[in-house]
């Protein structure tokens, strides 16, 4: 622990050396819900070898966070999984119910006592850790910077050495259903490729509740991706 405790000071020192130093911010702040998911969304669609977090998922928990910015943060972190070809996240002790009892994203992860913040940190050349250091919501600091990177990723490979690695299976697939009713006219409209904004008007829903069929949808097929969900939708036979 005191070796996981003097990397993340490290990792803070490197940041404070490499403003001062280079008399410049280290990394690129980015506030307001539109800007934060547009940057996580480019990290996700950047992401090609590693992805390595420190992530508590009950953090939100609690917090006036808007529902469809939680989901596409989700949405943006299960696709930077799938595209990496290694994944390693170290959650807190205390969120080990919520991986067990919910959908666990590809990779490996490891328990600890605490996190020191979040991060999200991928290729071993962009991360983003919230400006507050526990929401992202709340905004968050784009590092390119190669020597606080590289404190960074040292840190959390000492805390992944230090960690207890999760060992349980996730659990198994449910067995395939029939598509829901509520359900059916949403994916005729995702289908048909019309606007969310005309997709909400035709069926008579609010924005807010056709994106949260749109997740629901999402969710019974399996995937993040609307072309990923019209081949599977195909593939179960439901159109």
């Amino acid at each position: 622990m005191a070796e996981s405790a003097g990397s993340v000071m490290l990792a803070r020192s490197a940041m404070n050396r490499a403003a001062a130093e280079g008399q410049r911010a280290i990394g690129r702040p980015v506030r307001g819900a539109r800007r934060i998911s547009a940057a996580l969304a480019g990290l996700a669609a950047s992401t090609r070898h590693e992805l390595l977090t420190f992530d508590d998922p009950v953090t939100s928990a609690g917090c006036a966070i808007p529902e469809p910015f939680l989901q596409l943060a989700g949405a943006c972190m299960r696709a930077a999984a799938e595209r990496a070809d290694e994944v390693r996240r170290i959650v807190p002790r205390h969120a080990l119910p919520h991986l067990l009892g919910g959908l666990r994203p590809p990779g490996r992860a490891r328990l600890m006592e605490a996190i020191p913040f979040k991060m999200i940190l991928v290729d071993r050349t962009v991360a983003a850790i919230p400006l507050d250091l526990e929401l992202l919501y709340n905004g968050l600091l784009l590092i390119r910077d190669p020597v606080v990177v590289q404190a960074l990723v040292r840190a959390h490979h000492v805390c992944w050495t230090a960690a207890e690695e999760l060992m349980c299976a996730p659990p198994p697939a449910p067995p395939p259903q029939d598509l829901p009713a509520q359900l059916r006219p949403v994916l005729d409209a995702l289908l048909s490729g019309v606007t969310d904004e005309t997709a909400a008007a035709r069926l008579g829903m609010s924005a807010r509740t056709y994106s949260r069929r749109v997740g629901d949808l999402m969710a019974a097929l399996g995937t993040t991706s609307r072309f990923r969900a019209g081949a599977e939708a195909a593939r179960r036979g439901w159109v």
